[in-house]
């Protein structure tokens, strides 16, 4: 039978499966704990209060923030441990200031001389030692400077002795998304830690501080077997987890916590086409497994009950419509798909879907309890 709690809810809209994502955290937290390292998540993906709650160990950190904006939100809420772990530019650092006199210690990160001596320039006029990691480069992915990097002792000299507070080195492994099984994200877990590791023994070395060594991608966290050197492993995506996510074998299709509920809008039958409310404007215009063995177009679909229906997936998206039918080369029989029909369709990106909603409706673990309703937010 349909379910009754969903089938009053407006659609599009966004759904969690609490046991899922509650068995989610739960499996990255006790990895963590047998490696020996603090886990800091990154709270980009939900971009919730409540959700957050869920997420950090003791409610209040330690978290990971993308934008500022986040920063400021969960700072409001009483998290106090915050890594901006986006490369700060100097009109920024007024708002880290703010951030720090409220109460929040909140760290920077860079990977240049010119970032360091703003961030050194801003401590001093303020009054506020502003902690500051420098980003290491393990596999040419984004930014960052390499381990042998001449630039990395003077970025650490610029901050040490200019007023800021030199805390630690920084590392993401971004390649690891491209990298099936957990082989070969184990490959680049030991590279990004390695990174890590030489860049702090060559601080120590010289006699600036390196209190912190911070990895972390998804995939490597949850690959990683060894992370001797490192003191806290970060991730964000596998709360939710999400159709890239299973591609490369991170997790299992009945892992992911995320849903965009929808409603059958129509049909061409001639063409197999069922038409549902879920465009792109609900779904994003991620198309994540397009590049992997397994392309899912913009998302698998599931009944109600959030069970896949074998071999169909939305194959197009318009701003508002949404477009299911069989993926190439299936030979089964789809099910008819009446009018008004609810669906649920699982994301290629967990963090680029959510973003299209204002709130989540969240399917208690708890069997025939009431929707909880988790409201999130954007900007920078």
């Amino acid at each position: 039978m349909p379910d009754a709690r969903l089938s009053a809810l407006p659609t599009p809209c966004l759904l969690v499966d609490e046991a899922r994502m509650k068995r989610n955290i739960d499996r990255l937290s006790q990895h963590a704990a047998s490696l020996g390292v603090a886990l800091r998540p990154h709270l980009k993906t939900t971009k919730s209060v409540a959700a957050a709650r869920y997420v950090l160990a003791d409610g209040n950190g330690p978290a990971t923030v993308s934008t500022l904006a986040e920063a400021e939100v969960f700072a409001d809420a009483g998290i106090t441990d915050i890594l901006y772990a986006v490369g700060i530019s100097p009109d920024k650092l007024e708002r880290v200031v703010a951030l720090h006199r409220a109460g929040c210690r909140l760290i920077v990160l860079l990977d240049s001389v010119a970032q360091a001596e703003a961030v050194a320039a801003a401590s001093r006029d303020s009054g506020v030692a502003i902690p500051a990691m420098k980003e290491i480069d393990s596999d040419g992915h984004r930014s960052g400077l390499t381990a042998d990097d001449p630039a990395l002792i003077d970025v650490g000299r610029v901050l040490d002795a200019g007023g800021a507070a030199l805390c630690g080195v920084l590392c993401h492994a971004g390649e690891s998304y491209g990298a099936v099984g957990r082989g070969a994200q184990a490959v680049f877990a030991e590279q990004e830690r390695r990174a890590v590791v030489d860049a702090s023994d060559r601080l120590r070395a010289v006699g600036l501080p390196c209190q912190v060594v911070s990895v972390g991608s998804t995939p490597t966290a949850h690959a990683a077997h060894d992370l001797t050197g490192v003191t806290e492993l970060r991730a964000g995506v596998y709360v939710f987890f999400d159709l890239v996510m299973a591609g490369i074998d991170v997790c299992d299709v009945d892992d992911i916590a995320l849903s965009v509920l929808t409603t059958v809008i129509g049909h061409q039958a001639k063409r197999g086409w069922t038409i549902c409310d879920a465009g792109w404007m609900a779904m994003s215009r991620d198309r994540g497994t397009a590049s992997q063995q397994v392309d899912q177009g913009y998302g698998i679909v599931c009944d109600d009950a959030g069970r896949v229906i074998p071999g169909l997936i939305v194959i197009q998206a318009n701003q508002e419509h949404g477009v299911i039918a069989p993926r190439p080369g299936f030979d089964g029989t789809a099910p008819d798909l009446p009018l008004g029909t609810k669906l649920r369709i699982l994301p290629n990106h967990a963090c680029a879907t959510a973003a299209q909603h204002g709130q989540y409706h969240v399917i208690p673990a708890k069997d025939g309890a009431p929707l909880a309703t988790w409201s999130r937010f954007g900007g920078w």
